[in-house]
Protein backbone atom coordinates (compact mmCIF):
# COMPACT_ATOMS: atom_id res chain seq x y z
CA UNK A 1 0.00 0.00 0.00
CA UNK A 2 1.30 3.90 -1.05
CA UNK A 3 2.17 5.56 2.05
CA UNK A 4 0.11 8.39 2.42
CA UNK A 5 2.01 11.90 2.94
CA UNK A 6 0.71 14.07 5.17
CA UNK A 7 1.00 17.76 4.35
CA UNK A 8 2.65 20.31 6.04
CA UNK A 9 1.30 23.31 7.03
CA UNK A 10 3.49 26.54 8.12
CA UNK A 11 3.62 27.11 11.59
CA UNK A 12 4.49 30.46 11.15
CA UNK A 13 2.51 33.31 13.17
CA UNK A 14 2.14 36.73 12.57
CA UNK A 15 3.49 38.50 16.18
CA UNK A 16 3.40 41.96 14.42
CA UNK A 17 -0.46 42.79 15.92
CA UNK A 18 0.35 41.50 19.29
CA UNK A 19 3.83 43.25 19.88
CA UNK A 20 1.87 46.53 18.45
CA UNK A 21 -0.51 45.94 21.61
CA UNK A 22 2.07 44.99 23.99
CA UNK A 23 3.87 48.58 23.07
CA UNK A 24 0.15 49.99 23.39
CA UNK A 25 0.27 48.80 26.60
CA UNK A 26 3.96 49.26 28.06
CA UNK A 27 2.91 53.13 26.83
CA UNK A 28 -0.11 53.24 29.09
CA UNK A 29 1.49 52.14 31.96
CA UNK A 30 4.11 54.37 31.92
CA UNK A 31 2.14 57.63 31.22
CA UNK A 32 -0.36 57.15 33.89
CA UNK A 33 1.97 55.56 36.86
CA UNK A 34 2.39 57.12 39.55
CA UNK A 35 5.99 57.00 41.05
CA UNK A 36 5.93 56.11 44.86
CA UNK A 37 8.30 59.39 46.27
CA UNK A 38 11.33 58.31 48.20
CA UNK A 39 11.80 58.57 51.70
CA UNK A 40 14.17 58.96 53.76
CA UNK A 41 13.56 56.38 55.68
CA UNK A 42 11.55 53.35 55.94
CA UNK A 43 8.62 53.06 57.75
CA UNK A 44 6.55 49.88 58.51
CA UNK A 45 3.36 50.97 58.44
CA UNK A 46 0.54 48.83 60.94
CA UNK A 47 -2.20 46.78 58.99
CA UNK A 48 -5.87 47.84 58.65
CA UNK A 49 -8.92 46.70 56.58
CA UNK A 50 -9.40 50.54 55.39
CA UNK A 51 -9.30 51.24 51.71
CA UNK A 52 -9.39 54.94 51.64
CA UNK A 53 -7.23 56.54 48.57
CA UNK A 54 -4.42 58.76 49.67
CA UNK A 55 -5.50 62.42 47.60
CA UNK A 56 -1.87 63.08 45.79
CA UNK A 57 -2.08 66.42 46.36
CA UNK A 58 -2.68 69.36 49.18
CA UNK A 59 -1.12 66.65 51.55
CA UNK A 60 1.57 67.27 54.29
CA UNK A 61 2.85 63.65 55.71
CA UNK A 62 4.61 63.12 58.97
CA UNK A 63 6.72 60.35 59.21
CA UNK A 64 7.91 58.74 62.50
CA UNK A 65 10.77 56.01 62.10
CA UNK A 66 11.15 53.11 64.14
CA UNK A 67 13.43 55.17 66.97
CA UNK A 68 11.09 58.16 66.96
CA UNK A 69 12.71 60.61 64.84
CA UNK A 70 10.30 62.84 63.04
CA UNK A 71 10.66 63.52 59.08
CA UNK A 72 7.77 65.47 56.64
CA UNK A 73 7.05 65.23 53.17
CA UNK A 74 4.45 67.68 51.40
CA UNK A 75 2.96 67.51 47.85
CA UNK A 76 3.20 71.25 46.83
CA UNK A 77 6.29 72.16 46.85
CA UNK A 78 6.02 76.26 45.73
CA UNK A 79 3.76 76.12 49.35
CA UNK A 80 7.12 74.09 51.33
CA UNK A 81 9.32 76.47 49.76
CA UNK A 82 7.38 79.59 51.22
CA UNK A 83 6.91 77.52 54.49
CA UNK A 84 11.18 77.31 54.61
CA UNK A 85 11.90 80.97 54.55
CA UNK A 86 9.28 81.26 57.36
CA UNK A 87 10.91 78.81 59.61
CA UNK A 88 13.88 80.06 58.73
CA UNK A 89 13.04 83.81 60.00
CA UNK A 90 12.15 82.47 63.05
CA UNK A 91 15.54 81.50 63.58
CA UNK A 92 17.00 84.18 61.60
CA UNK A 93 18.69 81.67 59.05
CA UNK A 94 18.31 82.41 55.33
CA UNK A 95 18.97 80.33 52.33
CA UNK A 96 21.03 81.05 49.09
CA UNK A 97 19.09 80.59 45.66
CA UNK A 98 20.92 77.18 45.29
CA UNK A 99 19.51 76.30 48.30
CA UNK A 100 16.36 77.25 47.94
CA UNK A 101 16.10 75.19 44.39
CA UNK A 102 17.92 72.19 46.28
CA UNK A 103 15.14 72.28 49.03
CA UNK A 104 12.35 72.62 46.07
CA UNK A 105 13.28 69.50 45.05
CA UNK A 106 13.43 67.27 48.23
CA UNK A 107 10.29 64.83 48.15
CA UNK A 108 10.84 64.50 51.91
CA UNK A 109 12.91 66.45 55.03
CA UNK A 110 13.98 65.58 58.43
CA UNK A 111 17.11 68.05 59.99
CA UNK A 112 16.45 70.67 62.33
CA UNK A 113 16.29 73.89 60.57
CA UNK A 114 19.72 75.15 62.12
CA UNK A 115 21.09 72.19 60.34
CA UNK A 116 19.26 72.74 56.95
CA UNK A 117 21.25 75.25 55.36
CA UNK A 118 24.45 72.80 55.21
CA UNK A 119 22.33 69.79 54.86
CA UNK A 120 21.14 71.31 51.77
CA UNK A 121 24.49 72.21 50.27
CA UNK A 122 25.26 68.53 50.01
CA UNK A 123 25.04 66.68 47.15
CA UNK A 124 22.63 64.21 46.79
CA UNK A 125 24.37 61.33 47.60
CA UNK A 126 25.66 63.02 50.68
CA UNK A 127 22.11 63.69 51.96
CA UNK A 128 21.44 60.43 51.42
CA UNK A 129 24.09 58.92 53.49
CA UNK A 130 23.49 61.36 56.35
CA UNK A 131 20.35 60.56 56.30
CA UNK A 132 21.21 56.43 57.39
CA UNK A 133 22.75 57.79 60.67
CA UNK A 134 19.41 57.60 62.62
CA UNK A 135 22.08 58.17 65.87
CA UNK A 136 22.92 61.45 64.46
CA UNK A 137 21.22 64.49 66.16
CA UNK A 138 20.56 66.71 63.74
CA UNK A 139 18.55 64.04 62.14
CA UNK A 140 15.02 64.63 62.63
CA UNK A 141 12.81 67.61 63.37
CA UNK A 142 12.44 68.40 66.92
CA UNK A 143 9.23 68.83 68.62
CA UNK A 144 10.08 69.80 71.91
CA UNK A 145 8.66 73.02 73.19
CA UNK A 146 10.49 75.50 75.28
CA UNK A 147 9.15 75.82 78.37
CA UNK A 148 9.68 78.05 80.96
CA UNK A 149 10.50 77.89 85.36
CA UNK A 150 7.04 77.29 86.33
CA UNK A 151 6.10 75.02 83.17
CA UNK A 152 4.86 77.40 80.60
CA UNK A 153 5.80 77.51 76.91
CA UNK A 154 7.95 80.02 75.89
CA UNK A 155 8.99 78.98 72.56
CA UNK A 156 7.08 76.59 70.56
CA UNK A 157 8.58 73.60 68.24
CA UNK A 158 10.24 73.22 64.90
CA UNK A 159 7.74 70.82 64.26
CA UNK A 160 4.72 73.16 65.35
CA UNK A 161 5.73 75.37 63.48
CA UNK A 162 6.56 73.66 59.95
CA UNK A 163 3.27 72.54 60.54
CA UNK A 164 1.65 75.96 61.42
CA UNK A 165 2.80 77.58 58.16
CA UNK A 166 2.70 74.79 56.28
CA UNK A 167 -1.42 74.92 57.03
CA UNK A 168 -1.53 79.08 57.03
CA UNK A 169 0.25 78.56 53.01
CA UNK A 170 -2.81 76.28 52.28
CA UNK A 171 -5.92 76.12 54.37
CA UNK A 172 -6.65 73.06 52.61
CA UNK A 173 -3.85 71.31 53.50
CA UNK A 174 -4.35 68.09 54.75
CA UNK A 175 -2.45 66.02 57.73
CA UNK A 176 -1.48 62.29 57.78
CA UNK A 177 0.46 60.77 59.73
CA UNK A 178 2.75 57.63 58.58
CA UNK A 179 3.90 56.02 61.88
CA UNK A 180 6.09 52.70 61.86
CA UNK A 181 4.17 50.01 64.03
CA UNK A 182 7.43 49.59 66.11
CA UNK A 183 7.24 53.04 67.06
CA UNK A 184 6.23 53.07 70.90
CA UNK A 185 2.56 54.51 71.73
CA UNK A 186 3.32 57.84 73.63
CA UNK A 187 6.05 59.34 70.84
CA UNK A 188 2.84 58.91 68.67
CA UNK A 189 0.76 60.37 71.12
CA UNK A 190 3.32 63.61 71.55
CA UNK A 191 2.67 63.77 67.66
CA UNK A 192 -0.91 63.62 68.35
CA UNK A 193 -1.25 66.02 70.95
CA UNK A 194 0.93 68.43 69.23
CA UNK A 195 -1.43 68.93 66.37
CA UNK A 196 -4.16 68.79 68.78
CA UNK A 197 -2.64 71.95 70.84
CA UNK A 198 -2.53 73.82 67.18
CA UNK A 199 -6.48 73.10 66.81
CA UNK A 200 -5.42 70.49 64.36
CA UNK A 201 -7.89 67.60 64.98
CA UNK A 202 -8.48 66.48 61.53
CA UNK A 203 -5.88 64.26 59.94
CA UNK A 204 -4.85 60.27 58.62
CA UNK A 205 -3.44 57.73 59.51
CA UNK A 206 -1.85 55.62 56.96
CA UNK A 207 -1.37 51.96 57.03
CA UNK A 208 -0.90 49.40 54.73
CA UNK A 209 -4.05 46.61 53.79
CA UNK A 210 -4.63 43.86 56.11
CA UNK A 211 -4.06 40.60 54.08
CA UNK A 212 -5.67 37.05 55.31
CA UNK A 213 -1.95 36.24 56.00
CA UNK A 214 -1.44 39.37 58.31
CA UNK A 215 -4.77 38.52 60.37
Amino acid sequence: MAKVKVKKHSTFIDMTAMSDVTVLLLTFFMLTSTFVNKEPIQVTTPSSISETKVPDTNMLTILVDPSGKIFMSMTNQDQLLATLEKVGDDYGITFNDKQKATFARLKSFGVPIESMPAFLSLTIEEQDKKMTHKDDPNIGIPNEDTKGADGTITKSSEFKRWITYATEENKELLLAIKSDKNVPYPIVKKVIEDLRDLRKNRYLLLTSLKTASAE
